[in-house]
């Protein structure tokens, strides 16, 4: 069965990007749908369980005023609802897990929460719909316009025809550009494309992407025996090895990500060794009054369940689905290692308390719902973010290049797992950088615009623009163009290329919290 759906703003993904392309747009009076794959709106933070990968002055700047309200409605969330000790309670700035890779290492349900909070002024008076669960299927495409799309209801098989001013591509994997046949780029480009220091040398490789993580929640209860059932293929992971890797995946080894060296991992904290359970930890239960938690909580996105044995688009379903399925049984492979074969450092062999928690990732098997994607499909925009632009080894003290059409900040390294075409890690430094309007503009389609992972980057710098309050920031600046665009009744491209409107667009943007350019540092 079909049904024909209308909005000013139809936004295919509940990323984190499409989530601010959301507030933002409605907050601008659209009527906006919203769509999303998983049962989870949220992206990378909730339904792909990654707490937040941030700069390291976010805190005080470095992100937009909603990025931050959803920040401090995620601390003030913990405050209101749990039993935290009056340590805890009166920390200022409270990080619940006390993860080390990031300031606010937390729940994914609870970021859930905080943003249904944030939308439900929306929500409730009909100017945002959200469907879950659906997936895109088709687009129209007329003389460089969208016309509709068509998306389907993965519980009921029900399919929805969207029309509407204005379509964001807030996917994952910039699922909705090939089938709009919108110019895009994959993989990793050549040197001699883009004249990059740390591009490929020869032939650029479409298929050479960063490796996908298939998360999991667990926690540890001395004495219990929570053993998972042996995954089918972990003689083959256990058995597996790589040229480029030190040891098998099922090992305490990995590269270093900026030296490449061999590198040494523990479990739990004991002596100079990464720690791997403190690294993504959700719950330190010394922030919660006695009894509150059996365990700490932490979330397994390690080196050792990187996946990059394929990748997961651009191929036909099967093959997608066998990497997709390769990457499950490679994360379900590591636990079942770690309860049952891992060396201790007491000589004792395996963990058997460690115990999947399908409650916090709100799964059945206790894996994330979605893979976490580092690197998405990227259109051929007006403007290409480079290497160079933002390097220090170019750049050396005059700061990453100014762009004069900024719609927002960032920083982060220039941060590459290991890819699929057999390459370590790639990680560059990098310089605080900014969002040039440009790079969200497509070469050709009118009214097609990406909020994601999906602009104008390459393979490279990529690694710098894909996390979290970069992409919030992305979908945020999308979701006020497009309805900038309609109040002006001209195109995002106008908007780019007229001075007078640019200035106009970038003033809004200021007064909605949306910093423009690093203060000095």
């Amino acid at each position: 069965m079909q049904r024909a759906y209308k909005a000013d703003v139809i936004i295919i993904g509940g990323s984190l990007g499409g989530c601010a392309a959301a507030l933002a747009a409605a907050r601008m009076g659209k009527k906006v749908i919203m769509t999303e794959e998983t049962k989870w709106i949220g992206g990378q933070l909730t339904s792909q369980a990654v707490p937040p990968d941030e700069n390291p002055w976010i805190e005080k700047f470095g992100c937009t005023m909603s990025y931050r309200q959803l920040r401090n409605g995620i601390r003030t969330y913990y405050k209101n609802h749990f039993p935290l000790t009056p340590e805890a309670r009166q920390t200022f700035y409270l990080n619940p897990g006390n993860g080390n890779v990031s300031k606010l290492c937390h729940d994914p349900r609870v970021a859930v929460a905080v943003l249904h909070e944030m939308m439900a002024p929306y929500i409730l008076s009909n100017h945002l719909v959200i469907w879950t669960r659906h997936k895109i299927q088709s687009v129209e495409v007329d003389n460089n316009h969208v016309r509709s799309m068509i998306v389907k209801n993965l519980d009921t098989g029900d399919e929805k025809i969207l029309t509407g001013s204005y379509f964001l591509d807030a996917t994952e994997c910039g699922d909705v550009l090939p089938l709009a046949k919108a110019e895009y780029i994959t993989g990793a480009e050549s040197k001699q494309g883009t004249g990059e220091p740390h591009a490929l040398e020869g032939e650029a490789d479409p298929l050479d992407i960063q490796s996908i993580t298939w998360c999991f929640a667990i926690d540890h209860v001395e004495g219990e025996d929570n053993t998972i059932e042996k995954p089918e293929q972990y003689d083959f992971w256990k058995n597996y090895r790589c040229d480029f890797w030190p040891d098998s995946m099922l090992s305490w080894k990995s590269s270093h990500p900026h030296t490449l060296e061999t590198r040494e991992h523990t479990l739990f904290p004991v002596d100079e060794r990464h720690s791997l359970w403190t690294y993504r930890r959700i719950a330190d239960r010394n922030n919660f009054v006695p009894g509150t938690f059996d365990s700490d909580i932490t979330i397994a996105n390690w080196p050792q369940n990187d996946y990059w044995l394929g990748p997961i688009y651009e191929v036909d379903e099967e093959e997608a689905n066998k990497h997709l399925e390769g990457a499950r049984q490679l994360s379900l492979s590591y636990l079942y290692w770690l309860q049952t074969e891992a060396p201790r450092p007491d000589g004792g062999i395996g963990y058997p308390g460690l115990r999947l928690r399908n409650d916090v990732v709100g799964t059945e098997d206790g894996l994330a719902m979605y893979p976490y994607i580092r690197e998405s499909r990227r259109i051929k925009a007006e403007f290409t973010i480079l290497e160079q632009y933002v390097s220090p080894i170019t750049r050396g003290d005059e700061g990453a290049v100014k762009f004069e059409d900024s719609v927002g900040i960032g920083y982060y390294r220039m941060d590459l797992h290991p890819s699929t075409s057999g390459r370590n890690y790639i990680d560059i430094g990098c310089l605080p950088f900014q969002i040039p309007l440009g790079s969200l503009i497509p070469v050709r389609m009118e009214n097609l615009i990406p909020a994601c992972k999906n602009i104008g980057t390459t393979h490279i710098t990529n690694g710098s623009y894909r996390l979290h309050p970069v992409e919030w920031n992305i979908g945020e600046a999308a979701g006020m163009l497009v309805s900038y665009a309609m109040d002006k009744k001209i195109s995002p491209r106008v908007v780019r290329n007229d001075n007078e409107y640019l200035a106009d667009f970038q003033q809004l943007l200021r007064k909605q919290g949306v910093e423009l350019e690093w203060p000095k540092i």
